[in-house]
């Protein structure tokens, strides 16, 4: 069974261990907590990026931003056991810099970064869930790659919210179907 319905950003995720300094694209990239900050991502337990997260417990995230698609393009589309995607990416104009807390590279340019201490690993599917509490997080304001349907997309339209009285017309109608106190 499988879908493409769902919209999502796309992380790329730095780590560093017996496959050197790599970076992957990782479409399942999601905040999870605010309290504390934690970040999960989902990779595939043969790729090299998790084989290095297992061995040295830290990874960085890189949300992609909107003129970075190329970059997510080729991180995402090699291995980092065949290929330096650092030194590829780096002869292509991309900017690395050493992370804060942890040793790994983060990439310049991106939406966000956060440094992350991997606190959680659940062997569940396809794709391994990698929980990370974020110890340093840099938001730039830039705007992230939303990836659907195997295309990049830029943020469009806002949509409206309801307005006030459409939103007391749903409370009115919420509160005929209360429960008692749970």
């Amino acid at each position: 069974m499988e879908t493409k319905q769902f919209v999502t950003c796309v992380g790329l995720i730095t780590s560093n261990g017996s496959y050197g300094h790599n970076v992957m694209a990782c479409e399942w990239t999601h905040q999870i907590s605010y309290d504390p900050f934690l970040i999960a991502v989902c990779i595939r337990s043969h790729k090299a990026t998790f084989i290095n997260i297992k061995e040295t417990n830290v990874f960085g995230v890189n949300l992609a931003a909107s003129d970075q698609n190329w970059i997510a393009s080729i991180a995402g589309n090699e291995s980092g056991k065949t290929v330096n995607k650092i030194k590829v990416l780096e002869e292509l104009g991309v900017a690395f810099y050493p992370a804060g807390s942890i040793d790994v590279l983060m990439v310049k340019g991106a939406a966000m970064t956060a440094e992350c201490r991997l606190v959680k690993l659940v062997d569940i599917g396809d794709h391994p869930l990698l929980i990370g509490e974020a110890t340093t997080v840099s938001d730039y304001q830039k705007e992230p790659i939303i990836y659907h349907r195997g295309k990049y997309f830029k943020v469009g339209e806002q949509m409206k919210k309801p307005d006030r009285q459409t939103l007391a017309h749903f409370d009115d109608v919420i509160k005929k179907y209360k429960r008692g106190s749970v």
